[in-house]
């Protein structure tokens, strides 16, 4: 068995390497247009938001239309809702402005998780002084794994669009690449 590398060598590239994705991601949706397509407006939007708004629909997930039962699922007339439409699988936001401090450190959380992982599956199977290709492969595909794998569990289950889970997975080889070149370049000697 090779000799592991110690976790608590890799601390600095972990961080760094967050703080490199973090920054990437930021940049690929705030700055550049590659994401504004994402959510196109709904088609009389003001409309539904007078016909929805009154509901005060607390948030969260929904599906709609949603059979109280198992048993509904076949029932001729949950069948003529599914027919008749619309079916609307939609997450309910808290009103107002919201801030983004909480989702921003809930995605530096994330990506430190990931890097983590990913950091944590090379010091188990590489030695020190590993040559950076192996280290970037290493690396590059747990990290893969961690930011793009679940997004095409919602394009599967939920119909995500298209367009979203292949930018998306784009963004996510970006960060994965970012991650396994950051820890090949510092990858213990």
């Amino acid at each position: 068995m090779n000799e592991m590398v110690p976790l608590s060598a890799l601390l600095w590239p972990i961080l760094l390497s967050t703080i490199i994705v973090f920054i990437a991601s930021s940049v690929s949706h705030m700055l550049l247009p590659w994401h504004r397509s994402d959510y196109p407006a709904l088609p009389n939007e003001e409309g539904f938001r007078k016909a929805v708004g009154p509901m005060n629909i607390p948030p969260g997930d929904y599906f709609v239309p949603r059979p109280a039962a198992r048993s509904e699922m076949q029932a001729p007339a949950f069948l003529a809702k599914l027919n008749e439409g619309p079916r609307i699988i939609m997450t309910v936001l808290p009103n107002g402005t919201g801030s983004l401090a909480k989702p921003l450190v809930g995605w530096f959380f994330y990506c430190l998780v990931v890097n983590f992982f990913a950091s944590h599956v090379a010091a188990t199977t590489l030695a020190p002084g590993t040559p950076y290709r192996y280290v970037f492969h290493t690396v590059g595909l747990t990290a893969l794994l961690g930011y793009v794998a679940a997004l095409w569990q919602a394009r599967i289950w939920f119909n995500k669009s298209w367009s979203i889970t292949i930018k998306s997975s784009v963004d996510g080889l970006i960060y994965a690449t970012l991650v396994a070149g950051t820890f090949g370049w510092l990858w213990p000697k």
